[in-house]
């Protein structure tokens, strides 16, 4: 485990529903790790959300990421117009993640986990723009503003923020958290990697200086109603119960046509059947 005391250089003065703390959340939307960290995340706000506010900051080297985009500007062995190229880059998905925000917080954390489904459980290129709007479109964002947004000056600033704040805060490692309190002179603690969840939950006990108590539980079907495609063995790890536990749970609601299992590159994961609300 890494545990650093970091600058609270960037650390904002005013905490939203005057929550005593606030917590960076450092991503790359390409990065596996930062995906599987999302039980973790959903757990920590539902028990403990009440505590903390959580500001999610892009971070990684644009570098990597256009590379990771290999021949998508090519076609047919001939090179695309530059305006086509803007349309399949890495960059392009990340400065839809800033202007998906512009819309609200609550849109843009909408905006993030589903983009992060369609790479990781559909097998989607998240680089395409027409992907990016469908990601849009499908977590109800204002398609117009979102396209305008995309390619704003406001949207290219808000990233290049992110990566100043990542630089700042020496975050070189994802995903990594940093945990601050109200005390705006403490310094913020850093956590990079992933841990089980009891690591968070003392990091956040350490820095309110007292222990929290945690929230109940939704209900398992309304918690799939704002997560509609989740894994078996995070959703246990949400519950706290064994995974045959679910399982079962999620068979029962397969039978009622109200989820199906869906098979993917990194696994097999229930979708709920919106349809049913």
């Amino acid at each position: 485990m890494v545990l650093n005391k970091q600058r609270s250089a960037n650390k904002q003065t005013h905490y939203m529903d005057n929550k005593p703390m606030e917590i960076y959340l450092f991503i790359d939307p390409f990065c596996a790790e930062c995906w599987s960290l999302s039980p973790i995340i959903n757990k920590l706000q539902i028990e403990y959300g009440d505590y903390f506010t959580l500001k999610y900051v892009l971070c990684g080297n644009l570098a990597v990421w256009n590379k990771r985009s290999g021949n998508l500007g090519k076609k047919n062995n001939t090179y695309q117009s530059q305006n086509e190229q803007r349309s399949y880059t890495p960059h392009l998905a990340a400065i839809s993640i800033k202007a998906a925000e512009l819309q609200g917080k609550k849109a843009g954390i909408r905006f993030i986990r589903r983009l992060q489904e369609l790479l990781f459980v559909e097998n989607a290129d998240i680089t395409d723009i027409n992907v990016i709007q469908q990601c849009a479109k499908h977590v109800g964002l204002d398609l117009e503003e979102f396209i305008r947004d995309v390619y704003s000056q406001s949207s290219a600033k808000a990233f290049q923020c992110d990566l100043k704040i990542s630089s700042e805060m020496e975050v070189n490692e994802m995903p990594a958290m940093v945990f601050f309190n109200e005390n705006i002179e403490d310094e913020g603690l850093k956590i990079t990697g992933l841990y089980s969840y009891d690591i968070y939950v003392q990091l956040l006990t350490e820095m309110l200086e007292r222990f929290p108590k945690p929230a109940e539980k939704p209900p398992l079907e309304l918690f799939l109603t704002n997560h509609p495609i989740m894994a078996s063995k995070d959703l246990a790890l949400i519950y706290d119960v064994p995974v045959q536990q679910i399982e079962k749970q999620m068979k029962k609601l397969q039978l009622q046509q109200k989820v199906q299992k869906i098979h993917a590159k990194n696994g097999s994961f229930w979708k709920y059947n919106m349809n049913c609300l």
